[in-house]
């Protein structure tokens, strides 16, 4: 059997891993491309056993990097969902964990020439038109990922990773609240639909008769809420004005409930398919701008920050991840002007990629 070799980094981005790719490496034609990526995360079985991919949502994801043509930016970030065990590929979302990875990765690709000491690079997601700068560290004009940052939902210390997130809000819809209101009400549950970095339709825990604070293996094992949410999903991607959704991993689901551990919120949070580990780098943008906006079904829950830059603690199934959220809050609404968040990633190999087409 005949394989194509496809150089790649294989790196672990905040609290996913994957492939990073350098997009001229990969065919142009996204039907091409699909085949690609489903051969070489192995895609079509529980276990990605055919495969680099790691068998869940967050290590089956990949990162296509490029020289950006857009104004003020340098690198294009072209981001698949690829689904564990039905061999289909999601270049609908972006994943801000593995963009965690790309400032360093486009410094290891060439595509980025390092500084001395901190290296600026100015990303923009193609798939969402997102603008965001992660400052990377880089003494002596290397990459260097020690260092004694941690993130929830990772062992050890790292480098720190800036990251500086900008142009977010309506990201996928065009909108803050694309259903144009505070809250809907769909199947007799009450939903704020929100899209702040990624489109999430947010629900109050105690909404489904949940705690808010179940474990991941006992919420993916109650079928019965999936069962549940998942209609309410459908029919808010269509309030939402993304057209039939049930194919899609956009819009995400999430719970709140009331801060147990010193936090201003805990979520979890649905890829929509099962319940993340930890939580998205999106997700926690839109869960903090839910929070920080009057009227919505964060109302009565948060222990809401005092002043403006809000730090933001949203307390998720392994500990905690901090926004920090720029807003103004006047007559006409909430208005982001940027949320940032510290994340951490790792080279973890090199090489080639052999796939069978």
């Amino acid at each position: 059997m005949a394989q194509t070799a496809i150089p790649f980094l294989f790196m672990r981005g905040g609290t996913s891993r994957g492939p990073y790719f350098r997009r001229e490496d990969l065919p142009s034609n996204l039907k091409d491309l699909e085949q690609v990526l489903v051969a070489a995360l192995g895609s079509g079985h529980p276990l990605n056993i055919d495969g680099i991919g790691g068998g869940t949502a967050v290590t089956t994801k990949v990162a296509m990097l490029s020289r950006s043509e857009e104004p003020g930016c340098d690198v294009d970030y072209f981001f698949a969902q690829v689904s564990v065990a039905d061999r289909k590929v999601d270049f609908k979302p972006t994943c801000g964990n593995i963009l965690s990875g790309v400032g360093p990765a486009a410094v290891e690709l060439g595509i980025v020439t390092a500084a001395a000491d901190v290296t600026r690079v100015r990303i923009h997601s193609v798939n969402t038109g997102a603008k965001v700068e992660a400052v990377v560290q880089t003494p002596g004009g290397t990459v260097s990922y020690e260092g004694d940052a941690a993130i929830d939902g990772v062992p050890g210390t790292a480098a720190p990773i800036y990251l500086n997130f900008m142009d977010v809000v309506g990201s996928s819809t065009g909108a803050l609240l694309p259903t144009g209101n505070l809250v809907d009400e769909i199947d007799g549950i009450t939903v704020t639909c929100m899209d702040v970095a990624m489109p999430i339709v947010i629900a109050r825990a105690d909404a489904f008769g949940l705690s808010g604070y179940e474990t991941v293996e006992e919420l993916d094992a109650n079928r019965a809420f999936y069962e549940r949410m998942q209609p309410i999903r459908r029919e808010a991607g269509l309030r939402m004005g993304m057209g039939d959704v049930s194919g899609s991993v956009v819009p995400k689901f999430a719970l709140l409930s009331p801060p147990r551990d010193g936090g201003t919120i805990t979520a979890r949070y649905f890829m929509p398919l099962n319940c993340h580990p930890t939580m998205a780098v999106t997700g926690a943008q839109c869960l903090a701008s839910c929070v920080l906006t009057p009227g919505t079904v964060a109302k009565g829950l948060a222990t809401l920050p005092d002043g403006i830059p809000a730090l933001v603690k949203i307390e998720h199934p392994s500990g905690a991840i901090d926004v920090t959220v720029d807003y103004e809050d006047s007559s006409e609404g909430f208005v982001l002007k940027s949320a940032g968040l510290l994340r951490t990633a790792r080279l973890l190999a090199r090489g080639e990629v052999l796939v069978p087409i």
